[in-house]
């Protein structure tokens, strides 16, 4: 399948702003064929020959039911089921995107599930498109064509070397729209600061995880960059539900994400684990039904990576 090689910690200042930019409602194809449970494999394989495309919605009336692709076709014919209703053969564990979530969810899904399409739900969970990567790359060159220029003259000028400052982010349950936005704008100003590249990336996937965390954890909550010259501190306090218990939290591999974190390729329980290990010092205080604090500390005078 088609990767899009493409990411938010070595690609140009302007393709990261419009990979947060561009919403997944931009560039998604919104006249999406489906089927629904009872339509046959044979048929389906008769439509996506017709239509030319290789992967096709089952939505029932509850919502999305599952997908059909092309190796689901191929797999009837050779089982001789490709007479039977979908419902019996479609994949029926999928992933889906948002569409107020930015494309570069869509460039990670794509880099890391290798499917060829997701279909896209809107913020009731019901379908409105689906999105393949040639729509996102597409979408990409036109964008850039377009406003490269414009946005790397004005990201110099908003990004000035500005230490002792203190910046602060709100983030909300599930609002994919801002989601990622503090960890883009922090890198931006490190850069701008001279920062060592290694020492910045570690303090971005920090930000993102802590990030991420607070969106499809918590009931939302305010990320907060303490700066000075010598380090950063990126202090996470979100609003519930809070940790049970902080020690397997700090686990790799432990995770108590709900099947809606799951369904959007969360909860891999790799958040934590990942912030602590890249961070110079990590402090975590957490109570049950009022929310959890966390700190992750950066040495920004640091000469080299040794994480």
């Amino acid at each position: 399948m088609q990767a899009i090689p493409l990411n938010t910690d070595s690609s140009p200042e302007a393709v990261i702003e419009l990979l947060f930019k561009l919403k997944i409602k931009d560039v998604m194809t919104t006249d999406v064929v489906t089927a629904s449970p009872e339509t046959t494999m044979r048929e389906i394989q008769l439509l996506m020959k017709q239509k030319r495309i290789t992967g096709l919605p089952v939505v029932a009336a509850t919502g999305l039911a599952g997908i059909v692709s092309m190796d689901d076709i191929v797999n009837a014919f050779d089982k001789g089921t490709i007479d039977e209703a979908c419902e019996k053969h479609m994949t029926t564990n999928t992933i889906v995107l948002q569409e107020n979530m930015p494309i570069s969810f869509a460039v990670s899904y794509f880099n890391k599930y290798k499917f060829g399409r997701f279909p896209v739900l809107n913020t009731e969970n019901k379908l409105t498109g689906i999105v393949t990567a040639s729509d996102v790359i597409e979408a990409l060159l036109v964008a850039m064509n377009k406003e490269v220029e414009r946005l790397e003259q004005g990201t110099q000028d908003a990004l000035k070397k500005a230490p002792n400052r203190v910046l602060e982010f709100k983030t909300e349950p599930f609002n994919f729209e801002t989601a990622g936005q503090a960890s883009t704008e922090i890198k931006k100003l490190l850069r701008s600061m001279g920062i060592h590249p290694a020492v910045a990336r570690r303090i971005g996937i920090a930000s993102y995880e802590l990030e991420i965390n607070q969106v499809v954890h918590s009931s939302g909550g305010i990320m907060r960059y303490y700066i000075t010259s010598s380090k950063l501190v990126i202090e996470a306090v979100d609003f519930g539900p809070g940790i049970p218990d902080i020690e397997k939290a700090l686990c790799e591999g432990f995770s108590t994400a709900t099947d809606k974190v799951r369904a959007f390729g969360f909860g891999a329980g790799m958040g934590l684990p990942n912030t602590k290990r890249v961070s110079d010092d990590f402090s975590i205080q957490s109570e049950v039904g009022k929310g959890t604090t966390i700190q992750a500390l950066f040495n920004l005078e640091a000469a080299d990576e040794t994480q």
